[in-house]
């Protein structure tokens, strides 16, 4: 999913696309995609919207730059996070999806073993303790190994839902009966959830990402946080 404006990291992604921003030097685009080739995925749909052709540009290179062949697919509006997967399968993907955001690295392996762990489920979302439950980040509900809430009322608990997903076809069978615009994987899961379907719930490590242009230095810069 590579289509969102950024709005909380503006004025920088009024000419940058939030996906080419850099985290420790990189792209973060650039470190998802290597990280799905090294969880063996050989293909990847990239959802792109907003200043679509910086992200295309950069990820031409395909299988040769990041080890997976890469395709993409326009998302013309910002209609939610369901509604790119649905355009993914329009353009020929097909399930068992791995679902990731283009705007988040995970810790070293994550992708890989999250991607194991899926197997055998209907779905899988994958939780992390860093950053914790907080604003933008509702905690995620487990009970022995399985999701059991995606939406409610907040709840307490250490665990977030990290932007990782999986995505089986009896899963994806919900996506056109979603309400919306817009239209949201939580709300899929969670439908999935409340018609019997097993839902994973994986933790996996830290995860960062940038939501405001200081996250862009602190990312990028981090000897400036030992300067008194």
């Amino acid at each position: 999913m590579a289509a969102g404006e950024g709005r909380r990291l503006r004025p920088l992604t009024e000419r940058y696309a939030k996906p080419v921003l850099p985290i420790d030097g990189r792209p973060v685009v650039v470190g998802v995609l290597r990280d799905l080739a090294e969880a063996g995925i050989e293909r990847a749909w990239v959802v792109t919207g907003h200043l679509a052709e910086q992200v295309e540009r950069l990820l031409a290179g395909g299988r040769d730059a990041f080890g997976l062949e890469v395709r993409f697919v326009r998302q013309p509006r910002a209609d939610g996070s369901a509604d790119t997967v649905r355009r993914a399968l329009a353009a020929g993907a097909e399930p068992p999806l791995l679902v990731v955001a283009a705007d988040t690295r995970f810790s070293p392996g994550d992708v890989t073993r999250f991607a194991a762990a899926a197997e055998g489920f209907d779905g899988a979302i994958a939780g992390r303790s860093d950053p914790p439950p907080g604003p933008g980040r509702p905690p995620l509900e487990l009970a022995g190994g399985r999701v059991v809430r995606v939406l409610g009322d907040p709840a307490p608990g250490r665990l977030s839902g990290a932007p990782l997903w999986a995505v089986s076809a009896a899963l994806a069978d919900g996506l056109d009966a979603l309400p919306g615009p817009p239209y949201e994987l939580a709300t899929l899961f969670q439908r999935g959830v409340d018609r019997g379907l097993a839902i994973a719930g994986v933790e996996i490590g830290k995860t960062r990402d940038l939501t405001t242009p200081f996250d862009v230095i602190a990312e990028n810069f981090t000897y400036l946080g030992v300067i008194e």
